[in-house]
């Protein structure tokens, strides 16, 4: 069957319209000498058992998703209550798309809503909107946002913030008229470093941070608060390991004026990278400037109470022209996920497994630095994750590691840092077992 409907007829009927004598005249527009002549080297069409045969043939190749795993650095495997996929694939919620009419949308609405009074306990912060499409367009909104409220046009990024959100982030702002600065961190600590060679002025908009940035440290926001506030700039976190939500003071009350964070952790699969959720919260005098949108709550005639699209400055709604995004929808079935999984662990559950995270990230820091050649670089204090510093090349070390013990040890920090050839950052969950821990510690003895 044909995915576009018309008959042969209505075809030559708009063609004639619009003055054409054939389809291939609407692409006169490229060049002849890259348009493909011939059919796609594709395969024959497979029936649905062939296929699903297919897949598990495949499947049973896939050897890595069956062995300890260490590897963090934004995407992180954590336990998901089995509850998640039966309630994200009840019908109404896995065709559901944007709300646009709240009379018919009440359960979304309602569930985005719980998401964003979730999103606001976890960050201290006033008010969230109803997601973004992942941590890293989070960060890249958030500058754009800076910018819009202080009418500054200088950012300040430390350079422990994750790589692939930097990148995203350039791509964001390289036709904004935003000027990205680079501020380094402590070679002892790990921690963001503003010195008298980072131009913290009032022309700067925003410093961005992550905490616990890309090595695994936990960053003074408290501190780097007060001094970002100073020069009335706005102070902006960046969080890629959600779960540190359950161990760590939040950073509103340490003086976060933006928090964006990659809800991945909260249930949802690692999935290859995707789809992944992003949070996004801020202050409540900066609710207008948030991208995205807002729901909220209003009550009828009656009194009754119902839930509504509170704000939606979006490019494809009424106020297109005062747009604060060009996002096109939120992550909603992704955040609803992410729902279900706070409200089914509660505030206990998390804090449980984020200890749990701590705690066993501690033992395999201290049994790894223990080994001899190897070393911890940054002593500042950690939540999940950190770097090692390895006696030989990290990349060998680790491939070996994976081919003679079957576990994936970690990332080679060379992958992001050439002149770092020998440091791999580790990350622990409370998926991983001591048993698992031990025989990382011995891979890397051996």
């Amino acid at each position: 069957m044909r995915y576009i409907p018309n008959s042969t007829e209505e075809r030559r009927e708009m063609l004639r319209d619009l003055g054409l004598g054939s389809t291939g005249e609407l692409f006169d527009s490229i060049p002849s000498d890259i348009i493909l002549r011939a059919p796609l080297k594709t395969p024959a069409a497979l029936s649905e058992i062939e296929l699903l045969a297919r897949f598990e043939s495949l499947a049973a190749h896939n050897a890595a998703a069956r062995r300890p795993s260490f590897l963090g650095a934004g995407a992180y495997s954590h336990y998901a209550p089995t509850i998640i996929d039966s309630l994200i694939q009840r019908s109404e919620f896995f065709t559901a798309y944007t709300p646009y009419q709240p009379e018919i949308s009440q359960g979304t609405l309602q569930a985005i809503f719980e998401f964003q009074t979730l999103v606001c306990q976890l960050t201290g912060m006033d008010v969230a909107n109803a997601s973004m499409y992942d941590g890293s367009t989070a960060m890249a909104e958030a500058v754009l946002m800076a910018e819009r409220v202080t009418r500054r046009r200088r950012v300040l990024v430390s350079d422990a913030v994750h790589p692939e959100y930097m990148h995203v982030t350039e791509t964001y702002v390289a036709h904004a008229g935003i000027e990205l600065l680079r501020a380094g961190f402590d070679e002892a600590t790990g921690q963001m470093r503003l010195d008298e060679n980072v131009a913290l002025d009032k022309s700067v908009a925003a410093v961005v941070v992550q905490s616990p940035n890309f090595f695994g440290c936990v960053e003074d926001i408290k501190a780097l608060a007060e001094r970002v506030h100073a020069v009335g700039a706005l102070l902006v976190v960046v969080i890629t390991e959600s779960m540190s939500f359950g161990l760590l003071r939040s950073p509103g009350s340490c003086g976060a004026d933006i928090v964006v964070a990659e809800g991945q952790s909260f249930g949802v699969p690692l999935s290859f990278g995707g789809p992944y959720v992003g949070l996004f919260a801020t202050r409540d005098q900066y609710a207008r400037q948030l991208p995205g949108r807002l729901v909220g709550i209003a009550h009828d005639k009656e009194g009754r109470r119902g839930f509504v699209l509170t704000l939606a400055t979006r490019e494809q709604h009424i106020r297109r022209e005062k747009a604060t995004s060009n996002i096109c929808t939120n992550e909603g079935l992704i955040a609803l996920a992410a729902t279900i999984y706070m409200t089914t662990m509660g505030k206990q559950g998390l804090q449980d497994v984020a200890m749990q995270c701590a705690q066993k990230a501690a033992y395999a820091r201290r049994q790894i630095a223990a080994l001899e050649g190897f070393s911890i670089p940054y002593s500042a204090p950690i939540f999940n994750e950190f770097v090692v510093h390895a006696p030989v090349a990290a990349a060998d070390l680790l491939r070996r590691l994976a081919s003679q013990r079957n576990i994936t040890g970690g990332l080679a920090l060379s992958r992001y840092f050439p002149d770092r050839p020998n440091d791999f950052l580790v990350c622990v969950t409370e998926t991983n077992p001591r048993s698992e821990i031990d025989a990382l510690v011995a891979g890397l003895k051996e």
